[in-house]
């Protein structure tokens, strides 16, 4: 399943948003300017377009050469691994900063948190940073449900604090934060659509169940998308 996205790599790297420059700033004044980083998941660079912003090096770990491929062509100055987490074998080099964006799910549970620590340099900063999709309009918000459900009825989302709570229960980081972003983007319907197709829920099903989903999502979505994106930071340090 964490390849599923190499399907619509390029649509991925169009339609999925970024995210604020709030989120730098956090990072740097929890762990001060970092002295390397390495991004965990970086797929198409969402969340390398801000890692980048620091100014050191930066290696990349994505596992899906197709993700990779887009990666290495938007920033020919990161280092591009094709490997997972687990899998890959650090040189030398401690990074001040271990990285990851909304790809902490995809890591192995028994070991992302003990990885990430004996990965840091001491006194390094481990950031997690994700989007969770919730829409502006309640009335928006229902009718979109009501279709997805209808036609996976197990659909359901993580808990809101779930990346903290991971992060804290490893019992591996003395100290865990937790800063939030909101905005609120406005996706014309074909937009919409469009980043739908981007999400795993939707391109773990077959192609019928796809196209159900698509004709519900357009026939009860009337005019654009109003997204209340909520942005969450989890920070720990390595003492």
């Amino acid at each position: 399943m964490a390849q599923v996205f190499g399907e619509v790599a390029a649509l991925y790297d169009e339609v999925r948003p970024g995210y604020p420059e709030g989120v730098r700033d956090a990072i740097l004044e929890y762990g001060g300017p970092p002295d390397g980083i390495v991004e965990l998941g970086a797929g198409t660079g969402k969340g390398t377009e801000l890692l980048v912003g620091f100014d050191t090096w930066l290696t990349a770990l994505e596992p899906d050469p197709r993700m990779a491929a887009v990666l290495r062509t938007k920033f020919p100055q990161v280092a591009v691994i094709t490997t997972t987490f687990e899998e890959w074998s650090p040189g030398g080099s401690r990074p001040g900063l271990v990285a990851c964006a909304m790809a902490w799910h995809w890591m192995a549970a028994a070991t992302r948190n003990r990885r990430a620590f004996d990965l840091l340099a001491p006194g390094g900063t481990l950031a997690v940073f994700g989007h969770k999709y919730a829409y502006a309009d309640p009335g928006q918000e229902r009718a979109i449900g009501d279709v997805l459900r209808s036609v996976d009825p197990t659909v359901a989302d993580r808990a809101d604090h779930w990346v903290r709570d991971d992060v804290l229960a490893s019992g591996v980081w003395p100290t865990v934060v937790e800063r939030r972003f909101t905005t609120y983007p406005v996706l014309a319907k074909p937009r919409y659509l469009e980043l739908m197709q981007t999400f795993s829920p939707f391109r773990r099903h077959t192609p019928d169940q796809q196209r159900r989903a698509l004709d519900g999502l357009d026939a009860a979505i009337d005019g654009p998308v109003r997204l209340e994106l909520r942005t969450s930071l989890v920070l720990a340090r390595k003492p």
